[in-house]
Formats: structure tokens, C-alpha cells, sequence
């Protein structure tokens, strides 16, 4: 995973989230360190696959993927893109349906509190635009981040950002607030 420089957060506790943008291709992974609205570090990247493997293996590939980060990383929350599907692409909403599956179950092994959200409201939080495109998602990201370099791929773009509203939440006693 790529990282960032490390900006301290003075006198608060840092938290750590780890953002989950998931795709069979291609799985989006993000971590972002800090408290609330400050962020101290930010690492991302992604799990690829390849499509002449079977489903399994791949699924397989992205959950081990996953687990590793989850055990080096020891995020205290996960957050996951929620399952969509298209109308004309429905088999991939299914496909979608199964690597959030593989995600989840990876956090609920390491006893790490999940939570869903939904893409057009990551979209709202992150741009003011529950229809922003791609590039205004990481536009908004990168701007959250202070980060020079645009973050690419797209999913390691996404995957941050959703860490960055899990953090945001994180102080949130309605959200569940810090242990």
C-alpha cells in the first residue's frame, strides 16, 4: 500500500479505519489515522484479480488480502462500501454481493467492528454530492488529505475516502464513538 507523510494529531488518542471500496477485479483498501477531522497518516491500494481465475479463488484472494491488513493494521472499525446493483449488469451486483461477504467475514474472525455504507451517500459526505463522478471523489479525497499526488486507481481513492468518514464518525456516540 502506498503510503503518506505522518502529521502528528497533539494530545488525542489516533484511531485507526481501514475503508474497503469492494470489486471482484479490483478491491480498494484504504487506512487513515487520527481523530475526528484530523488526520495524521493515510496508507491505500488495491487487491486485483485476475479474470480467468474461478470466483472462489479470487474471492479467496481478496479475503486474504483483507485478513493480512486486518492483522497488521489492527484497525479499530472497517467501513465497506454497501452492495449495489445495476439493472443491465445484474450478475455483478451478485459478484459485488459475494467479495462484501468475504469482507465482512474477514472482520467478524478478527472481532473488528463493520459497517456498510451506502454509495451515494459516501458521495454526499465526501463532496456535497450524493452523484459526484470518480474524479470528484478523489478530488474531495485528495483535498482531505492534503495530498499533492492524485491516488489512484479509483477504488484506493474510494477505499480512503470511506476511512476518512469512519474516522469522521469515529467521535460520533451515535456512530459508536472511540473504545
Amino acid at each position: 500500500m502506498a503510503v503518506s507523510a505522518v502529521r502528528p494529531v497533539q494530545g488525542a488518542i489516533v484511531f485507526t479505519v481501514l475503508g474497503i471500496d469492494p470489486g471482484l477485479a479490483s478491491t480498494g483498501l484504504g487506512i487513515v489515522r487520527g481523530r475526528g477531522s484530523r488526520i495524521a497518516s493515510y496508507a491505500y491500494g488495491c487487491v486485483q484479480t485476475d479474470s480467468r481465475s474461478e470466483v472462489p479463488s479470487r474471492l479467496d484472494r481478496i479475503y486474504s488480502a483483507v485478513s493480512r491488513v486486518l492483522e497488521d493494521e489492527k484497525p479499530g472499525l472497517m467501513v465497506v462500501e454497501d452492495v449495489f446493483s445495476l439493472k443491465r449488469y445484474p450478475k455483478s451486483g451478485i459478484h459485488l454481493g459475494k467479495v462484501v461477504g468475504v469482507v465482512l467475514l474477514a472482520a467478524c474472525r478478527r472481532r473488528i467492528p463493520a459497517v456498510e455504507i451506502p454509495v451515494r451517500e459516501a458521495k454526499k459526505v465526501l463532496t456535497g454530492n450524493g452523484n459526484a463522478s470518480k474524479q470528484q471523489m478523489e478530488r474531495s479525497v485528495r483535498e482531505l488529505l492534503k495530498s499533492p499526488e492524485p491516488i489512484r486507481p479509483s477504488h484506493a481513492s474510494d477505499a480512503v475516502g470511506l476511512a476518512v468518514i469512519g474516522l469522521y464518525r469515529s467521535v460520533d456516540p451515535a456512530y459508536g464513538g472511540l473504545p
